[in-house]
């Protein structure tokens, strides 16, 4: 472990993408190099073959060797996903997948590490661990397929379903307010924090390569319908007809204008708050333009308030891409400095170091 951990922590410093340090494949590959045999088995029409598909054509172009990727996962709908990559991985306990991928990422810089996760799995039980790895800024990239219902529970609220949502659990209705997955990441200092949808591939896969070149932790919240418990989720921002009156493409560096005619604009409020208005009724002046790269995660989060459960104003795109050295990288400085300073360790020494006893 030692040799691993030793001379990688410049590199990063340095500001090179941590893909750098995962050795590359021989050849070309293709999709099919990173499909499994296994049988798929979600719900016929789930939003989750529309990432898979995605994912797995996406993934030969970092030009990776396989055997250097790794998919962990939770448990849920999408915790499947881990079979169906032709890739190491790990389907692990309930909640707990960002715990398991941080001690793989740190001890395996050569390594490049996915967490798939779902909004009950990641924001519920999980919701500790995902946290502290956004905080800490361990080398992640978090996928959470959040489509506001347990689906393989058989249908009951979870922690991003609407206020009101009759669900096996709730037949009156849920009395509790959802999480706001990009909120409560930019909240616990996330570095990358994006949102995108299931069914716009072009969309997703660029997400995805963003989130590949991060360094630190990158989630990235899809929106994936549930055909069977929750179908419809997500309907107006698929539909042609007000998908682009409703949907605020975020580009960074550039003004944030939307609507099928550009006729709408972000613009902020004294509060700090951003609000709608006619793009033609504003100075070009007033009219926000996105910052991705801002350190300070006010603007950010304040774009990922803009959303609501009718989805009158919805952003997709990278909220926030900042550079802040990973957990890993501090920790590999940390193991060089104790080597030079101390020697290579002994484990066997330091187990029968300092207050020990034996029992006969």
């Amino acid at each position: 472990m030692t040799e691993l951990l030793n001379g990688h922590a410049g590199e990063h410093a340095e500001g090179r993408s941590p893909l750098s340090l995962v050795p590359k494949a021989d050849g070309k590959q293709s999709l099919k190099d990173f499909k499994t045999d296994q049988e798929v088995r979600w719900c016929p029409g789930c939003g989750d073959y529309a990432i898979l598909a995605a994912v797995q054509s996406f993934l030969p172009e970092l030009g990776l060797r396989r055997e250097n990727i790794t998919f962990i996962s939770g448990i849920g709908c999408s915790s499947r996903f881990p079979y169906y990559m032709n890739t190491y991985g790990f389907h692990s306990i309930h909640g707990r997948a960002p715990a398991i991928a941080t001690g793989l990422a740190t001890s395996r810089p050569d390594l490049s590490v996915w967490v798939v996760t779902g909004d009950g799995d990641a924001l519920s039980i999980g919701g500790n661990h995902l946290i502290h790895a956004m905080r800490r800024n361990v080398n992640l990239k978090i996928l959470l397929f959040n489509n506001r219902i347990y689906g393989l529970t058989k249908g009951q609220y979870s922690p991003t379903s609407e206020t009101g949502k009759i669900t096996k659990s709730t037949p009156m209705g849920s009395l509790d307010a959802p999480f706001n997955p990009l909120s409560l990441a930019i909240g616990a200092e996330g570095t990358f924090v994006a949102r995108t949808i299931d069914s716009d591939r072009k969309h997703l896969q660029s997400v995805l390569r963003a989130a590949a070149q991060h360094r630190g932790t990158a989630l990235v919240e899809i929106y994936q319908n549930c055909n069977i418990f929750n179908d419809g989720a997500f309907d107006p921002l698929k539909d042609p007809e007000v998908r682009d009156d409703i949907t605020v493409r975020l580009e960074h560096g550039r003004p944030i204008v939307f609507g099928a005619d550009g006729q709408k604009a972000l613009r902020r409020t004294p509060s700090g708050s951003f609000e709608v208005v006619a793009t033609a009724d504003v100075p070009a002046a007033d009219i926000a333009v996105h910052d991705a790269h801002n350190p300070d995660p006010s603007l950010a989060f304040a774009l990922s308030r803009l959303d609501s459960p009718a989805f009158e104003h919805t952003p997709i795109g990278i909220f926030r891409d900042v550079d802040r050295p990973s957990y890993d990288e501090l920790l590999r400085a940390q193991v060089e400095e104790a080597v030079e300073q101390q020697g290579p360790g002994d484990l066997a020494e330091l187990l029968r170091s300092g207050d020990t006893w034996r029992i006969d």
